[in-house]
């Protein structure tokens, strides 16, 4: 199935990795959000579980070894192009993950990865929505300790 123009919703996955403070933002190389920082995730292959999913998607953007964690958010990305046709349609499962082992290095769709203070997020000009999934990450971790 064709990601642009898709006949129906696309099943993704994304990771809330944090580290004290910090979250890891992506500067996503491939559309949508190209260009733009982000949460590390994508589209869970056919014959895939949602935790091994995000595994390798984490590990091919950021170079990262991630324990899986409970669900932070489920939300959908509809992006429409000028004409008002669905351009993307995904469908998002975030998690709260924690490194497990590595060094965080931007690999493939990932033309860069930063750690980034809680109060520095609006430096990175993200979505309403990733700024919400990760200030309730950090509040599940809070819970969690």
């Amino acid at each position: 199935m064709t990601r642009l123009f898709p006949l129906r919703p696309i099943l993704a996955v994304g990771a809330v990795i944090l580290d004290g403070g910090r979250v890891l933002l992506v500067k996503r190389g491939q559309e949508p959000l190209k260009g733009q920082w982000s949460l590390p995730g994508g589209a869970v292959e056919v014959g895939e579980t949602l935790d091994a999913a995000l595994a390798r998607e984490v590990r091919e953007e950021t170079r990262l070894d991630v324990r899986v964690g409970p669900v932070v958010e489920v939300l959908d990305r509809i992006q429409r192009d000028a004409s008002g046709r669905i351009e993307y349609h995904y469908v998002i499962i975030d998690y709260l993950c924690r490194v497990r082992g590595g060094t965080a290095a931007s690999g493939s769709d990932a033309d860069e990865v930063r750690w980034v203070e809680l109060a520095s997020l609006d430096d990175y000009h993200l979505t309403a929505k990733t700024e919400s999934v990760i200030h309730r990450a950090f509040a599940l971790a809070r819970e969690d300790s």
